[in-house]
């Protein structure tokens, strides 16, 4: 299986933080360390959808959690048998490959019909000394089992054949004990039985070891003569293996799991049951292979690489059971754990991108005209246009080389990226769509941003975004909320907050605060400008 590794950013991602995986990606794959694979935790908003488009580039997958599934792990892979497959087969291809325990039975359209054991093998066989009955075998299995020849005459066609066994042995009477008309006679060289068995039309002759095939060749009867190169003893016991499978097969209160499912869950359904083989199904509810007990001991865990953060709280759900192997970042060191050492690189610049970008040229590579572009863009979107306090002077030289590269300009670029957000939507989902928890101290922290070059006309909707923000506190428990509505022509944002109003004028040195609101000038940035000031006084 593939080595495949997800680079993803933050929940609630913004153009950052959906392309820096997007181009880390590409790095890794120009690199030849292929299975790089972008991913994103949410639904791109409206800015990073129309730049996504302006470059000509689709989405990333979206992933909703990284914990460990059945797909991640090395199931078996075991050959799907169909129906009418004869037990033979299947004995056989156990036989081979001791750790199989069982084998799938699937139907026409490769959906399960059952699950054939070793144990279910052996009953059968067992149960067949006490009573001696085939029922049904189809010819072609009959054949194949006890490697037999039809030596009827080319115009006597058998389709299937049933009856009690009869084992014909030397009698001094030359009676044929035991048979009747509805019985499978096997012999030897006894021409006597044959006849006999021939009068009483039995439903099946099998000549074992026998020279009789000779004589008997081209014979027309309504009794099917069958000659194989096995003793009686043995064709005997093969006979029984030519049932299809599908008679043997358990199929009543079957545990079966589906390759999204995850390990835990699975592993709970497991204590609970016996069985040591379980069919793993797709989507389409088709067999892809089978799970036993000792695969759930060490599974593989999903690869993960972070970019444009590094906290628990903002990172993709279950990452605690993944496989950390990278954090690329431009914020301040969060609460991300590992037990190992792991690839990091973490920058005081204002976009994931610059560093991603000079990652690129470290390694001599030059990224795509779209691709440059599509970075450039990014990197305007989270420095504001290179007037966010993040902006760094390599920010600038980064960006200029990129646009260099896509041939485009950077003011006209900026120009588009910040008119491509719609102000028409909701308050709720705009609340969202940028929205970051932090925790500082014991105080629980939210805070939406809205990047805008309008920030007067979204005031205007003041009373409904507190309305929401005053749920979203409630439902998330958050000491404070706060929604900036950060102006790139204004160089600073209006702020709306829910919390501690002493706290708010405190941390931004205002003289009075009314209305839940206050204008920040040159406030730009969430991360080195909001955050910090609020840590202060919060310790």
């Amino acid at each position: 299986m593939e080595s495949i590794t997800y680079v993803c950013g933050h929940r609630n991602p913004d153009t950052d933080s959906i392309v820096a995986a997007m181009a880390y990606a590409s790095l890794k794959n120009t690199l030849g360390e292929s299975g790089y694979i972008p991913a994103r935790l949410g639904h791109l908003n409206d800015e990073t959808a129309f730049i996504l488009k302006r470059f000509g580039f689709e989405p990333p997958m979206l992933l909703t959690t990284v914990r460990t599934q059945v797909r991640d792990i090395d199931f078996d892979r075991p050959p799907k048998l169909g129906k009418s497959v004869p037990v033979s087969h299947a004995w056989e291809i156990m036989t081979e490959n001791p750790n199989l325990s069982a084998l799938p039975v699937v139907n026409d359209n490769n959906t399960l019909f059952g699950m054939v054991t070793a144990g279910g093998i052996a009953e059968s066989d067992m149960t067949s000394i006490s009573n001696p009955l085939i029922q049904d075998a189809p010819i072609f299995n009959v054949l194949s089992a006890i490697e037999g020849t039809i030596i009827n005459r080319d115009e006597d066609v058998f389709d299937s054949i049933s009856g009690e066994v009869v084992l014909a042995l030397p009698d001094t009477n030359g009676y044929l004990r035991g048979a009747s008309r509805n019985s499978i006679v096997l012999c030897g060289q006894q021409e006597d039985v044959v006849e006999q068995a021939l009068k009483m039309k039995v439903n099946c002759i099998i000549l074992c070891q026998s020279n009789l095939a000779e004589k008997y060749h081209g014979t027309s009867s309504e009794t099917c003569i069958i000659s194989t190169p096995y003793d009686a003893w043995r064709a005997a016991r093969l006979l029984y293996l030519a049932t299809p499978v599908s008679r043997i097969a358990k199929t009543d209160e079957l545990v079966s799991f589906h390759l999204d499912d995850f390990l835990d869950d699975v592993r709970d359904t497991v204590l609970q049951s016996r069985y040591r083989s379980y069919p793993i199904l797709d989507s389409d509810m088709k067999v892809v292979g089978t799970l036993g007990r000792y695969h759930l001991i060490r599974p593989n865990r999903k690869r993960i690489i972070l970019v444009d953060h590094n906290e628990m709280g903002q990172a993709v759900p279950g990452l605690e059971q993944a496989e950390l192997i990278g954090i690329i970042d431009h914020h301040r060191l969060g609460d991300v754990q590992t037990g190992y050492p792991v690839f990091m690189r973490n920058e005081p610049v204002g976009s994931t991108n610059t560093i991603i970008a000079t990652m690129f040229q470290e390694h001599g590579l030059m990224p795509s005209e779209k691709m440059a572009g599509l970075m450039a863009a990014a990197i305007i979107s989270d420095t504001v246009m290179f007037k966010s306090p993040t902006t760094t002077q390599k920010d600038r030289r980064i960006a200029e080389r990129l646009a260099r590269i896509a041939g485009i300009s950077l003011e006209e670029l900026g120009k588009e990226v910040f008119s491509a957000a719609s102000a028409d939507k909701p308050a709720d989902v705009l609340l969202k769509t940028d929205f970051k928890e932090y925790h500082l101290t014991d105080h629980r922290l939210g805070i939406s941003q809205i990047t805008t070059m309008d920030s007067r006309s979204l005031l205007k909707r003041k009373e409904e975004f507190l309305a929401e923000m005053e749920k979203i506190r409630e439902n998330g428990h958050y000491d404070t909320v706060l929604l900036m509505l950060t102006d790139v022509l204004r160089e600073g944002t209006e702020l709306l907050f829910l919390g501690d109003k002493e706290i708010i004028r405190q941390a931004f040195n205002l003289p009075t605060i009314d209305n839940n609101s206050a204008f920040l000038k040159g406030v730009m940035s969430r991360k080195k400008q909001m955050v910090p000031a609020l840590a202060v006084l919060w310790g």
